[in-house]
């Protein structure tokens, strides 16, 4: 059963126009809605207590003029999404205790709960730094695909490792489980400013992983498993037909729901 969570936490989803592999990307359709409202969509149904979207093109702030969202404009300097929540941070003069959830805005098909799940990771294990998720990997394609992030744990689910490769080794292959790091993050905005005050790590340039910054520096990053599938997130023209698809089949099978 999902757990009732508290409103302690927000919301903020970096967004940029510009992509190399998919441009326009959040003002592109999925149904009758934007990728970027769908996005917002899921994280308004969540337990947050406010919701931001955090973004340098004013094509963007002028789409969502007209919803519930309060929309940050941040530089275009911003290097990552967690640059750009950072400086939204202090933009909107957030409280150091604060807690942040880091919704990625190509990630139409987020369930609202697995948003309250993380936030509530990091929210209620003391000495926790920073709180993601992840699932199993079902399939081989998925293990040895390189854009699929894996993350290997320890006995009380704190991260031991990110990467792009499959981890751990198994010579057993019948008994190896792997689980895919999902793209969501929660963090306190004091540590939000340690982490962005941090110099990249050798690791983290080598699997361009942002996340193996904290393990390097000895930090704690909590990963629970999902309490239920993430769907797709639209990185590519392949992704937004899927994309598309999944949620037609959603219509059909659920024709009174919500995506």
């Amino acid at each position: 059963m999902m757990p009732d969570f508290a409103k302690e936490f927000v919301v903020i989803i970096p967004v940029r126009y510009a992509s190399t592999r998919l441009p326009g990307k959040p003002l592109l359709k999925i149904g009758d809605r934007t990728l970027i409202r769908h996005v917002c969509d899921r994280a308004l149904e969540s337990s947050a207590g406010s919701v931001f979207v955090a973004t340098d093109d004013q094509r963007i702030a002028d789409h969502l003029a007209d919803t519930a969202i309060t929309v940050v404009m941040t530089s275009t300097e911003c290097q990552s999404g967690t640059d750009r929540i950072a400086e939204a941070s202090r933009l909107l003069n957030l409280p150091a205790e604060a807690v942040i959830v880091n919704l990625q805005g190509d990630e139409p098909f987020m369930p609202p709960g697995v948003i309250d799940q993380i936030a509530h990771a990091l929210i209620s294990n003391a000495g926790v730094h920073m709180s993601t998720g992840c699932e199993q990997i079902k399939n081989n394609i998925d293990w040895n695909c390189p854009d699929i992030v894996k993350v290997t744990r320890d006995k009380n689910d704190l991260a031991l490792y990110f990467s792009r490769s499959v981890i751990p080794f198994s010579v057993d292959k019948h008994d190896q489980k792997i689980y895919k790091h999902l793209g969501i993050y929660s963090y306190s905005v004091d540590y939000l400013k340690k982490f962005a005050s941090l110099a990249p790590c050798r690791l983290e340039q080598s699997e361009k992983l942002e996340q193996l910054r904290a393990l390097y520096n000895g930090d704690r990053i909590i990963v629970p498993e999902i309490y239920e599938p993430t769907g797709i997130g639209v990185d590519t023209p392949e992704d937004l037909d899927a994309a598309r698809k999944m949620y037609e089949q959603r219509l059909i099978d659920n024709p009174s729901g919500t995506s």
